[in-house]
């Protein structure tokens, strides 16, 4: 029992995104995730938002990612209707080998805590698969409550939870 924990340790370290780390983390997105963007999509997404935008790193090996954008519109938990610069988590992946070892959990409090204290915005939100169990509670561990059901959201048709926490 104590050799099979001590595999699913394992050092990483967040740091901030690079334009040399966009091959890997298209290579995470397409093995990780049923929605896909075009390569300049990450591009656009690190040069406009990359004080946000963090990778996982093992050894020089990008394993995951969190990619932001950042956004003015109306509120997801204020009750009145009111205007306010808000984050977006627009994509974040794992590779599976490496779940479940709090990398999605440091990926995201790393970029929610850039979204706030560098580019000023006061929540965060974000759209998750109604069956993506473990993306859902690592949500809700980190403060997001469902918002509302987006239905058939993804390509599949699939729904999404709209999520949403303050900063």
């Amino acid at each position: 029992m104590e050799f099979a924990e001590a595999t699913k340790q394992v050092d990483f370290k967040i740091r901030l995104a690079r334009m040399d780390d966009i091959d890997q983390i298209i290579r995470i997105n397409r093995l990780s995730l049923p929605e896909n963007y075009p390569y300049y999509f990450f591009v656009e997404h690190l040069r406009e938002y990359g004080a946000a935008f963090y990778v996982a790193d093992i050894n020089g090996e990008v394993v995951g990612y969190i990619m932001p954008r950042i956004e003015w519109g109306f509120s997801n938990i204020k009750q009145l209707p009111i205007l306010v610069k808000k984050g977006h988590v627009v994509s974040i992946a794992v590779l599976e080998p490496y779940r479940n070892r709090g990398i999605g959990t440091a990926l995201l409090k790393a970029s929610l805590k850039a979204m706030k204290e560098v580019y000023g915005a006061e929540e965060a939100y974000l759209e998750v698969r109604v069956s993506n169990y473990p993306a859902i509670h690592l949500y809700k561990k980190l403060g997001f409550k469902e918002i509302k059901i987006l239905k058939h959201y993804y390509a599949d048709g699939e729904d999404a939870y709209l999520m949403a926490c303050p900063l």
